[in-house]
């Protein structure tokens, strides 16, 4: 069996890279992540990033994300996949997160390229081979250019993809030509990183997408990408087209505040955000409404 059917049996095309939920007192609301988890899962996804970007992993304490790895493995475990967001700027913290979430159970790892401390290729390379020896679980690699002010080129991922145990990379990055050549250069699966490439990344070959707009839209994307894999590019293509919304959505204000509102909007009540994030304004409220209702998952507000 090749690492490519592997991969694609044991995390799935569709991960949802999940919200974090929070009270009125912005304590975790596990209960609420409970209920969301399986919604999404019942929803299109094949599994979940947990404790990501969008999860507000920076503002999470290790007890959190911890317990949130826990409450995905007992909710979702056995019918998706759970990925545990473990990699920061810190070797050594991404590593103890890494030991930990393994011994939770958790089925694969996101790490993403080390973050505001900027090390050479050689430094990121000795990073996830340190991380890669605490587990024999997959671990993708998030390499998205625009938080982390570092691309990794097809060449570095290149390097990374010798790790035995680094299976796939996110890539949140639109260069085409740089995606078509991890695809030609390595045997990792390629996820797109940003949900408006899930398409293009299809057409090069791509397994699927780590998504966000699929808190809202999952069954639409699940469809596009099951149409693409029978042979029905055409089906896929309008699919695409016709939930364009939630790519606008996504846009409105940094991720998560878009989506967290557009879940409160919909009927799932996932709080607010923890500073230095902040909620969206009234006037990014009615955007994303505008977008929910474009995209039929909103009813219009009477006028």
């Amino acid at each position: 069996m090749t690492r490519k059917t592997r991969i694609n049996a044991v995390l799935g095309e569709l991960l949802t890279a999940v919200v974090t939920p929070f009270d009125a007192d912005r304590a975790v609301d596990y209960d609420r992540f409970r209920e969301l988890a399986n919604y999404l899962v019942d929803n299109g996804s094949d599994g979940l990033v947990v404790a990501g970007t969008t999860g507000e992993s920076p503002t999470l304490s290790d007890d959190e994300r911890l317990e949130l790895f826990r409450v995905a493995v007992d909710a979702i475990g056995g019918r998706a996949t759970v990925v545990a967001g473990t990699g920061t700027y810190s070797t050594s913290h991404s590593v103890h997160l890494t030991r930990e979430a393994h011994d939770i159970g958790v089925d694969a790892f996101l790490v993403v390229t080390p973050y505001y401390n900027k090390p050479p290729v050689r430094g990121i390379v000795r990073h996830f081979k340190t991380i890669a020896a605490e587990s024999d679980k997959p671990i993708i690699v998030y390499n998205i250019p625009g938080r982390v002010a570092l691309n990794l080129d097809p060449d570095a991922i290149a390097e990374l993809a010798e790790i035995p145990t680094v299976r796939a990379v996110k890539q949140a990055n639109d260069d085409l030509e740089q995606a078509r050549r991890i695809l030609a250069e390595t045997d990792l699966d390629l996820y797109a990183g940003d949900d408006v490439l899930v398409y293009p990344f299809l057409e090069l070959g791509g397994i699927g997408g780590v998504c966000v707009h699929t808190h809202v839209v999952g069954p639409q994307v699940k469809r596009m990408i099951g149409a693409f894999r029978d042979g029905d590019a055409e089906t896929a293509k309008r699919i695409d087209e016709e939930i364009a919304a939630s790519y606008e959505l996504l846009k409105v204000q940094t991720n998560p505040v878009a989506i967290k509102a557009a879940l409160n909007l919909v009927g799932h009540p996932v709080g607010g955000l923890r500073l230095p994030l902040v909620e969206a304004s009234d006037d990014e409220i009615a955007a994303i409404r505008s977008c929910l209702e474009r995209l039929g998952v909103l009813a219009a507000a009477p006028a």
